[in-house]
């Protein structure tokens, strides 16, 4: 099952494509979706998720909650274009290309993993490379 998808945003997102890698990691890791929707929206509405339910108050890239211990994904993931756009100017890599790897970072997220250490970071990032080849071979 294909998750839902949401852009709260102007800017001209490639829905499919980025609902297709959500759909592949969940899948490629064992798991399956029951209820999952993707919201791409700005700083505002970032930065008011994060700062209500973490505390944080700054716009984050990726905020994923996940409402069940399963095997059936039933999650919400928020994505700040914003915040991909910033990141993928600091990090000279394309914004389309960052946006494929946030997305596919935040249902890396919904399976289980963390990225709290430098070791989980590595291991996610490996997932990550592993998941764009695989499901946007265009990205890296």
């Amino acid at each position: 099952m294909l998750p839902e998808l949401y852009n709260t945003t102007r800017k001209d997102i490639p829905e499919d494509t980025l609902a297709g890698i959500v759909e592949g990691v969940v899948s490629g890791e064992g798991y399956g979706i029951e209820s999952l929707i993707l919201v791409y929206c700005g700083s505002t509405m970032s930065r008011r998720i994060n700062n209500e339910f973490l505390c944080h108050d700054y716009p984050t890239d990726t905020i994923t909650f996940r409402y069940d211990e399963g095997r059936l994904i039933d999650g919400e993931v928020y994505i700040c274009l914003d915040i991909v756009n910033e990141n993928a100017e600091r990090y000279g890599v394309d914004s389309l290309n960052e946006l494929m790897r946030v997305t596919a970072h935040s249902a890396l997220h919904l399976v289980g993993y963390t990225d709290a250490t430098e070791e989980e970071r590595e291991v996610m990032r490996s997932r990550e490379d592993y998941y764009l080849q695989k499901f946007s071979p265009g990205a890296h």
